[in-house]
């Protein structure tokens, strides 16, 4: 059973202080290369407040995957993990529409809810020390 926000454990799906449910989270990496001057012609707050828009928006050192940079992991929310949904690693988001394409689909509902846009799938990749997922 999933635990609420409150730590009780319950049938019900994690919920909002709004009543709604939970949506999908958002992973940034903000270290060494990512969100840095490294990834030039990139406003890296502005993307990550952008993200904020979307839904719950987390904020981590080095993913160690560098030569992705600008990183970003789109987590299911506990419905899209049910229905089979897993983290989605995305690479190379360093422009305005790659983050409105993120906004968009973590709006529709993210993984296991939304099926991944197509030009999502071109910023997908496999990190390291996981096998690929075929």
């Amino acid at each position: 059973m999933p635990a609420t926000p409150t730590g009780a454990t319950t049938g019900e799906p994690a919920r909002r202080t709004g009543g709604g449910p939970v949506p999908c989270r958002v992973v940034v990496c903000r270290d060494c290369c990512c969100g840095s001057s490294k990834v030039r012609g990139v406003d890296h707050a502005a993307q990550t407040a952008r993200l904020r828009q979307a839904g719950p928006v987390s904020v981590s050192d080095c993913l160690d995957a560098c030569d992705q940079a600008n990183v970003i992991v789109v987590r299911p929310s506990a419905a899209g993990r049910a229905a089979g949904g897993r983290p989605v690693w995305l690479g190379l988001v360093n422009d305005a529409a790659a983050t409105e394409d993120v906004v968009a689909w973590v709006r529709a509902g993210g993984p296991g809810i939304a099926p991944l846009p197509d030009i999502l799938d071109l910023y997908t990749f496999t990190p390291p020390g996981r096998p690929a997922v075929s």
